[in-house]
């Protein structure tokens, strides 16, 4: 079975929503919001997130959704309000992580704060995390379903933040080497893995399906995190294109796969030259020397790393679950992530 060609149709419908954010509601600060002048709304709030929510993304996290619902169960389509609330919340916490990292680009075009100044973009990108719980009573679930999805959602972002934290407080340089690995792996569950456990795990709540069976589908979101995680940190030293990525997580010391992978095969003396090497092109020292060990030692093996970790969770679910035909669809979607973001 081949992947189902997305049309990207949560972008359009996501920007028709948030105008008509404004114009319903029948609270009373709704009444008041609808009688000032559009044109503060505009520059308020609306012009960053409309410029934000039309670049383009690749709709994978909202393509898990309907795995979800597929593997729960479900038949036809899953409701179409639960992507855009995966999209939603992945566009917030890239928002925010932007201005976290002093980022400079995101899809193609400047970082919002870039754009807008760092309040305005974090705004917005925290408005991107409370306006999902409004966006749910769009997807027509039961009573059960809609409170198990809320509370999902909620520890969704709380897991999040908590990996974050780790993120941009752990530094590579200054961890045990025994630790790396575990680290890097926290980061990526709590982070990457959290939203797409959640997607999937979302989908699965509007099939129907009982709870154990939604957590067992979570987890192979969260194992398709992590894979995607390392794809992501393996890139920048692969694909030229990307390189931009890599030396923002050089300079801040991220605690990536890079490190864990190197952390695992080198014996402590090689893995301590690397470090001093580390240490250099965060003092200013040049980076190229840095990239290309790393993109020898780790490279394609954090490629097999990635690809091996999404199979082996496969292989689980659909030993306890079965797959509904969906395991070569999964494959033939990963490894065109893996083309998209590796191959230079």
């Amino acid at each position: 079975m081949t992947a189902v060609p997305r049309d990207h149709s949560e972008v359009p419908a996501l920007l028709s929503l948030l105008e008509e954010q404004f114009l319903q509601g029948d609270d009373p600060d709704a009444d008041l919001a609808r009688s000032l002048p559009s044109g503060l709304w505009s520059d308020a709030l609306l012009a960053p997130l409309r410029d934000f929510l039309a670049r383009p993304s690749k709709g994978f996290r909202a393509e898990l959704v309907s795995w979800g619902y597929r593997l729960g169960g479900g038949s036809g389509q899953a409701p179409f309000a639960l992507s855009l609330i995966i999209e939603c919340l992945h566009a917030g916490s890239l928002i925010v992580d932007d201005i976290e990292d002093a980022s400079l680009e995101r899809r193609g075009a400047p970082a919002l704060h870039c754009s807008f100044g760092v309040a305005r973009a974090l705004n917005a990108g925290n408005y991107l995390y409370f306006w999902p719980q409004l966006l749910l009573a769009r997807a027509g679930l039961d009573d059960a379903a809609r409170l198990s999805a809320h509370e999902r959602i909620a520890l969704c972002l709380t897991r999040c933040h908590e990996g974050q934290a780790l993120d941009l407080q752990v530094r590579a340089d200054q961890l045990p080497q025994r630790d790396v690995p575990r680290v890097a792996l926290t980061i990526s569950r709590l982070k990457t893995g959290g939203l797409l456990a959640l997607a999937m795990a979302l989908g699965a709540l509007a099939a129907g399906a009982p709870r154990e069976r939604v957590d067992m589908i979570a987890d192979l979101g969260s194992a398709l995190g992590v894979g995607l995680q390392t794809l992501d940190d393996v890139s920048g030293i692969m694909n030229v294109a990307r390189r931009h990525k890599a030396l923002e997580d050089l300079q801040h010391a991220r605690v990536t796969w890079l490190w864990a992978t190197l952390a695992e095969e080198l014996d402590a003396s090689a893995y301590e030259t690397r470090l001093r090497e580390l240490r250099t092109l965060m003092d200013g020292g040049p980076a190229d020397a840095l990239v290309e060990r790393l993109r020898f030692h780790v490279g394609t093996l954090g490629v097999r790393r990635a690809r091996a970790h999404v199979q082996a969770a496969l292989s689980t679910l659909e030993r306890k679950l079965g797959m509904n035909g969906l395991r070569e669809e999964v494959l033939n979607e990963f490894a065109q992530l893996e083309r998209r973001y590796v191959q230079a």
